[in-house]
């Protein structure tokens, strides 16, 4: 523990000083560029993770505070339907031609991505969370209570498995039957095997606590993670944890991608940071965004991010920005 705080810090240190170019979205030198704004009327409160149906272009929004969950159509930019009446709606995603909710009551709903009619409904307990889907098979990964990824078959809505973990999962991502998760209340990032239910490895978050998001880059050989306390991104081999790099990033961060040769960090202070993958430390943009956004969505083929902004001096609305 003392060394993997000592190298932490030791990365850290000189990123610290590194001051990030800040961008507004209408810049044309900015890195990510406001295209246009689709207003989501009436939400109130935080919004959580989004999830796209690419074959009809239809967006899923998470809207925790509101209790429910908005679908968006992005040819036509507006909201096209809602799914009323849920409890701390959290990770959304879709499986086949349904959609999964995962909300903070630990209930797992399933609808018809078509028309949003209901299909199913679990309870893994309580705080389901972020969902996954597995490339392999279809399964559906959901993260859960005080510690737990449950695997559930979108085929009959039944859990097929659990992999016990040690504390509350957040971001957690999928490479073949690997998972990493964050689990930020015991300052630790777990490497698990979701076809054993076994946890392999922990690695120590040392001195940067508040790991929420997290992302893989499986051609190169690691994951970043995007801590809160301090606001830092972490370079980590996919192997053994081994940190390969640190830089300071926007504070309150929530979610985190691989773009290519960079990264997105989506923060709640109000900006999008934009590292280089190879680098982080040594280019780093920043573009406005406003208080609150912390989510949002990468759509590569289309070289946009989806920022989801709450209702604050504004209404509540999915910023969509180009890619430079």
């Amino acid at each position: 523990m003392r060394a993997g705080m000592a190298l932490a810090v030791l990365f850290a240190a000189p990123a610290c000083g590194t001051a990030p170019t800040t961008y507004a979205p209408q810049d044309a030198a900015a890195p990510l560029r406001l295209e246009r704004k689709i207003p989501l009327p009436g939400v109130k409160g935080r919004i959580d993770h989004l999830a796209l149906d690419p074959a009809h272009r239809l967006l899923f929004v998470a809207e925790y505070g509101n209790g429910s969950v908005d679908i968006v159509d992005l040819a036509a930019g507006k909201v096209v339907g809602r799914i009323a009446g849920l409890h701390e709606p959290q990770g959304v995603a879709i499986a086949g031609s349904e959609l999964v909710v995962a909300c903070g009551d630990g209930s797992v709903l399933f609808y018809s991505a078509v028309d949003r009619h209901p299909v199913a409904q679990l309870t893994l307990g309580e705080d389901a969370d972020n969902v996954r889907i597995d490339e392999r098979n279809g399964h559906v990964i959901v993260g859960y209570g005080s510690g737990g990824l449950a695997v559930i078959d979108p085929a009959t809505h039944a859990v097929l498995s659990r992999t016990p973990l040690p504390g509350h999962p957040e971001s957690f991502q999928l490479l073949g039957s690997t998972a990493l998760i964050n689990i930020p209340d015991r300052g630790s990032i777990a490497s698990a095997d979701i076809d054993t239910g076994k946890v392999g490895a922990t690695w120590p978050t040392g001195s940067h606590g508040s790991n929420y998001p997290l992302a893989i880059d499986p051609r190169r050989g690691w994951f970043a993670v995007a801590y809160r306390a301090p606001a830092a991104l972490q370079l980590r081999a996919t192997r053994d944890g081994t940190i390969r790099a640190t830089a300071s990033t926007c504070g309150d961060a929530d979610d985190l991608f691989v773009d290519r040769e960079r990264l997105l960090v989506i923060c709640g202070a109000g900006h999008v940071d934009v590292l280089s993958a190879a680098n982080p430390a040594s280019d780093h943009k920043r573009l406005t965004t406003a208080p609150g956004a912390r989510t949002g969505l990468l759509i590569p083929e289309l070289g946009t991010l989806l920022v989801a902004v709450p209702a604050r001096s504004e209404e509540a609305a999915i910023w969509v920005l180009r890619a430079a």
